[in-house]
């Protein structure tokens, strides 16, 4: 059984900081691009960074430069490293697994960031 578990997520004021982990278990963890996704009230989905297997990183233009995505496969972990935060990111925050014809999503962790 596959399982994604999301923590680190709370509350903090703007220009704080917050470190997201997704553990994985279950799955070839190393085998998987790994991916954070955000969903704010009455707004879509959207893909706020992503790693590949092999360390590819990307990230949304609205996270540039103020987070960082990274995973340490010993641990089957996935990490966010959010700085400078500001009140639009203010979502839900899920993690996502991508791997040979399977995608599995975590439960999410709620992040808050007051002004």
């Amino acid at each position: 059984q596959v399982q994604l578990v999301e923590s680190g997520g709370g509350l903090v004021q703007a220009g704080g900081s917050l470190r997201l982990s997704c553990a994985a278990s279950g799955l070839m963890f190393s085998i998987y691009d790994m991916g954070w996704y955000r969903q704010a009230p009455g707004r879509q989905r959207e893909l706020v960074a992503a790693i590949t297997s092999g360390g590819t990183t990307n990230y949304a233009d609205s996270v540039k430069g103020r987070f960082t995505i990274s995973r340490d496969n010993a641990k089957n972990t996935v990490y966010l490293q959010m700085n400078s935060l500001k009140s639009e990111d203010t979502a839900v925050y899920s993690c996502n697994a991508r791997g040979p014809g399977r995608v599995y999503w975590g439960q999410g962790t709620q992040v808050t960031v007051s002004s």
